[in-house]
């Protein structure tokens, strides 16, 4: 579920998150007796925000990819098996 969501999730809504957290603290910081604007959420931003969310995902998917794994030299691939009313785990045969 942790690797779910750091690889899927995190990367999809953090910079939108930062971006809601940026606004929310401008506009406490906002000085309302002058005549600029109040920053509030934009459609604009929050567009741009979830295409570098996905940006971010998809780099951290093909790093995991490139990163990790067996090699394909590594052996015969075992199956989980019951033996004696236990559950061996899957592991590769030399």
């Amino acid at each position: 579920m942790a690797r779910l969501f750091l690889t899927y999730v995190l990367p999809l809504l953090l910079p939108s998150a930062l971006y809601v957290v940026w606004v929310l603290y401008a506009r406490r910081k906002h000085d309302h007796e002058s005549d600029d604007p109040i920053p509030g959420l934009r459609r604009g931003p929050l567009f741009w925000n979830i295409l570098a969310g996905l940006a971010l995902m998809m780099a951290g998917l093909v790093t995991i990819a490139l990163t990790s794994g067996v090699p394909p030299d590594s052996g015969k691939y075992q199956s989980p098996q019951m033996k004696d009313g236990k559950v061996v785990p899957p592991y590769f045969k030399k």
